[in-house]
């Protein structure tokens, strides 16, 4: 029998699920070996009463709908695969480095709101923050031949696991040179390898993407980049943008303690 799937969308850009609909010469294939139950953007069709051999799930918990719909797919599904930046990190939206209560921050920036909304607002956090995630596929977006690969590996039951090694590994198989030796600000060292060294490859320092790898030396890399000159505040945003909620927490809690902050 066809494994059933299902594609889902949390607060996030979308651009994870549109990635997969540009499989395009390999997307028909991938609707006849799999019995898609729920795919929104590709169709308004869908069936939520079955159960689920896998479910993709990208964007990350913002609001109690997001927690709702994700609970509601974790218990339905037997794989539940987080893909994209957002789902596996909180995105750019859990960027946050002060110190304040979420609603502080909320209230910061949309004023302090009586009227009820279509759904309560809450900090931006990872699936894995609320369920058991059995895989995750990073990228910002996801790029069509890793998730093909997943994809495939999953009919035969194999759950993947992602690289551990950082994007200078690509960079050095690239035979690029070090950016960080040119006067760039490169995230490389601290960043998971898979997009294949996309942005130093055209002399551009790596953001970070793809999310941390597990073991990210980030007090090394940040000591390296203020004794070359580096303004603090540009390395702090720099670090910031897709560290996820972990990475934020590190970092303030590092910066306290070296008196920084």
């Amino acid at each position: 029998m066809k494994p059933k799937i299902g594609i889902y969308g949390l607060t996030g850009c979308a651009g994870d699920q549109l990635n997969i609909l540009n499989c395009e010469d390999e997307l028909l294939k991938l609707f006849d070996i799999f019995e898609i139950k729920s795919f929104v953007m590709a169709s308004r069709a869908a069936d939520e009463s079955v159960e689920l051999d896998v479910a993709f799930v990208e964007g990350s918990v913002s609001t109690a709908k997001d927690l709702e719909d994700l609970l509601a797919i974790r218990k339905k599904s037997k794989i539940l695969v987080a893909i994209g930046h957002c789902a596996i990190y909180g995105g750019v939206q859990a960027m946050f480095m002060e110190k304040e209560e979420w609603i502080e921050r909320y209230q910061k920036v949309y004023g302090k709101q009586d009227a009820v909304t279509l759904t309560a607002p809450l900090e931006p956090k990872p699936l894995s923050a609320y369920v058991k995630v059995d895989a995750a596929l990073p990228g910002c977006p996801i790029e069509k031949e890793p998730f093909l690969k997943l994809a495939g590996m999953l009919i035969h039951g194999v759950v993947p696991k992602n690289p551990d090694y950082p994007v200078c590994a690509e960079c050095r198989w690239k035979e690029n040179e070090c950016l960080l030796l040119k006067g760039e600000i490169c995230l490389g060292p601290l960043t998971n390898s898979g997009c294949g060294a996309i942005c130093p490859s055209h002399n551009t320092g790596c953001i970070g993407c793809w999310g941390p790898i597990a073991e990210e030396n980030y007090a090394a890399e940040i000591k390296l980049l203020i004794d070359k000159g580096y303004d603090l505040d540009a390395v702090i945003k720099r670090f910031s943008i897709f560290g996820g909620t972990e990475r934020a927490e590190k970092l303030r809690k590092f910066l306290e303690k070296e008196g920084r902050k």
